[in-house]
């Protein structure tokens, strides 16, 4: 790490979000639990933050470190989404509300305001909203809240009249790109952390006398997977470069993609070469394969980011090279 935020972060990640807290949030989510506000009074949310609201004044490119780091420990609270919405509402003029703080499109009907699974819901405190054209902040206390298939994420609904009255975000954030970017560097993580511990795994498992990473078919197996991650890291990267908070919407959507890709592939190849300990309970793995296959949804899969990308391609005037260089050229930022 060559990031003094990266270098604390990781520091208080690994002493304090072991596996054993990871399980026990997910046995029982705890909003205060001490871990958050280990996270809380370090300042790390407040990193986008202007300096001038008591802040670190940092940019959505200073960020990637951070975001990846959650994703290498599995870190359960939303602390991706908080880091990014509290800078939204900061330079919103809106005071960044206490405790975590996750994102959602949702769609607005007479009753009211309905999403789908919000991640890390259990573990929040309020939501930046995003319904067509307008994203609003609402506490989760006041929405009516329903399990959803992962522990710590929950479908929440609010009144029409409590989203007519919640606080509106101007400029309005794209949500969707925002949370693709974030999802990709989180993924970034997750998928680097499969790979060392496969990767150490295969060094000491013992098989025929030697360890399985001498086989030729298991050396393949993990050359696939580091190419995944690794293309996925370099993506996840230039979702970042950018100037202000928000991400150019190509380059999320090629983050998004290629990490979404890339966890079908890696988990796979992870769990093939552990075989049957990797699914138990009391293996670690399983929390990082787990969050991979969550996460690869999350604000859509590589099928709806792929035709993202190809219908910008098709609209661009010129050569399809130009776009797909202006996209991958770290200069152009």
């Amino acid at each position: 790490m060559d990031n003094l935020f990266a270098d604390a972060l990781h520091q208080l990640l690994s002493n304090r979000c072991t596996p054993d807290v990871v399980r026990a949030l997910e046995a029982q989510p705890q909003a205060h639990h001490p871990l958050w506000l280990a996270i809380e009074s370090s300042g790390f949310a407040n990193a986008l933050v202007p300096e001038d609201q008591d802040g670190a004044g940092l940019s959505l490119s200073d960020l990637y470190p951070l975001i990846e780091l959650c994703g290498q420990h599995a870190l359960p609270y939303p602390l991706a989404e908080t880091l990014l919405g509290r800078g939204l509402l900061a330079h919103a003029g809106i005071t960044a509300p206490a405790g975590a703080l996750a994102f959602t499109t949702a769609t607005l009907g007479p009753a009211g305001v309905s999403t789908a699974g919000v991640r890390g819901a259990r573990l929040a405190e309020s939501v930046l909203v995003s319904v067509a054209n307008e994203t609003r902040w609402l506490p989760v206390a006041t929405a009516r809240v329903e399990d959803d298939v992962f522990a710590l994420d929950a479908r929440l609904h609010w009144s029409r009249t409590t989203w007519e009255q919640a606080p509106l975000i101007l400029p309005t954030p794209d949500l969707q790109h925002c949370q693709a970017a974030l999802y990709a560097g989180l993924m970034a993580g997750a998928l680097l952390q499969v790979f060392h511990r496969t990767l150490n795994y295969a060094n000491e498992r013992q098989q025929f006398g030697k360890p399985i990473g001498k086989f030729q078919a298991i050396q393949h197996q993990l050359s696939v997977m580091s190419e995944h991650v690794f293309a996925t890291r370099m993506a996840a990267q230039l979702a970042f470069s950018c100037t202000g908070l928000q991400p150019a919407p190509l380059r999320a959507a090629i983050a998004k993609a290629r990490a979404s890709e890339a966890a079908v592939e890696v988990a796979a190849l992870s769990h093939a070469i552990h075989g049957a300990i990797g699914f138990t309970a009391e293996y670690d793995l399983q929390l990082y394969t787990r969050r991979l296959h969550l996460w690869r949804q999350t604000a859509g899969a590589e099928s709806y980011w792929h035709d993202q990308v190809g219908a910008a391609t098709l609209k661009h005037q010129g050569m399809t090279l130009d776009i797909l260089r202006q996209a991958s050229d770290m200069a152009n930022v």
